[in-house]
C-alpha cells in the first residue's frame, strides 16, 4: 500500500485579535528619509522605514535592522509581550557618554499578522536627541498620514466665560478641525483678556502643530491652572493659529459659538 505524505501548514496567529476583533494594525511603507540621533551619533538613517498604525497607540517607525548602528547598542535580557505582535527583545544604547536602557526593540519571530515587522527595529521616542524626516525635525511622535488638519477663518461669534467674566470674545476666530479630535476655537490675543492670564511653566509638543506654551487664569480666586494654550511659532501647516489662544472646555464655565453653549467633554 502506497504511503501518501501530507504537509501540515503551521500558523503563528496572534491571539489578541480573537479577543479584540475590532483592533487595527496596519504597516505602511514610508518613502521619507528618516534619521534618529542619540549621543551626537546617527543611530538610524533610512529611506526604507515602515510606519505602524495601531489601535490605541501613536504611530511608530520601524527600521530595517541592517541600518541600525549596532556598535552603539548592547542586547539585554529584557523582553515584553504583545498579544498582537509577539515577544519583543531589547537593546540599550550607549553613545557620546549617554545611555538609554532598553530603548530599542524588535520582534524576532512576530505573529503572522505582524510579519512585516520582522527584521526591523523600533526606538522609544523621548530618549533620542532628535528625529528628522528628510531635513526637518519632527516632534512628540511620528505623524499619522491618515490625520488631516483644517484651520479655517470664521466670523461666527465666539465667547469664553469663566467665573462670570467674559474672558474672550471675537468674530475673528480660527476653527481647527483635526481627525479624531474635538473642534478647537483659536482666538486672536487681541480679543482675549490677557491681563487676566499669566504664563505658566507648562510646555507640550504636538507633531502636527509644534510647541505649545500655557496660561493660567489669575483674574479671580481660585486661579485655574493651564486654562489655555498657544503656539507662538507653530509648524508651517499650523501657521494660521500663531498669535491665537485656545481654551480648555473643561476649565471654563462656557464656550459659546453663535450664542450656543458648547457641551463640555465627558472627562
Amino acid at each position: 500500500m502506497a504511503t501518501v505524505e501530507t504537509t501540515v501548514e503551521t500558523t503563528n496567529l496572534a491571539p489578541g485579535f480573537a479577543k479584540h476583533p475590532g483592533y487595527r494594525m496596519d504597516v505602511l511603507p514610508c518613502d521619507k528619509r528618516v534619521r534618529v540621533t542619540f549621543g551626537n551619533e546617527t543611530i538610524i538613517d533610512s529611506s526604507a522605514a515602515k510606519l505602524l498604525l495601531e489601535s490605541s497607540s501613536v504611530p511608530v517607525y520601524y527600521f530595517p535592522k541592517q541600518g541600525f548602528r549596532t556598535e552603539f547598542a548592547e542586547k539585554t535580557a529584557h523582553d515584553s509581550y504583545c498579544p498582537f505582535k509577539g515577544t519583543a527583545s531589547y537593546w540599550t544604547l550607549n553613545a557620546g557618554g549617554k545611555s538609554a536602557e532598553n530603548a530599542v526593540w524588535d520582534y524576532e519571530t512576530p505573529y503572522d499578522e505582524a510579519e512585516a515587522l520582522a527584521d526591523h527595529v523600533a526606538l522609544y521616542w523621548q530618549p533620542m536627541d532628535g528625529w528628522f524626516e528628510e531635513d526637518e525635525e519632527i516632534f512628540c511622535h511620528a505623524r499619522n498620514p491618515q490625520v488631516r488638519m483644517d484651520i479655517l477663518k470664521s466670523t461666527r461669534p465666539v465667547r469664553m466665560e469663566v467665573g462670570g467674566i467674559v474672558l474672550a470674545e471675537t468674530i475673528r476666530a480660527r476653527f481647527l478641525f483635526e481627525t479624531g479630535a474635538a473642534p478647537r476655537r483659536y482666538i486672536p490675543e487681541e480679543d482675549v483678556r490677557m491681563d487676566l492670564l499669566t504664563p505658566s511653566q507648562t510646555r507640550t509638543q504636538c507633531p502636527y502643530k509644534g510647541d505649545a506654551h500655557y496660561f493660567s487664569f489669575t483674574g479671580a480666586e481660585p486661579a485655574i491652572v493651564d486654562i489655555a494654550w498657544s503656539f507662538a511659532e507653530p509648524l508651517p501647516e499650523a501657521s494660521p493659529i500663531a498669535g491665537h489662544i485656545c481654551f480648555y472646555k473643561r476649565h471654563v464655565d462656557g464656550i459659546y459659538v453663535d450664542g450656543v453653549r458648547q457641551e463640555k467633554p465627558a472627562r
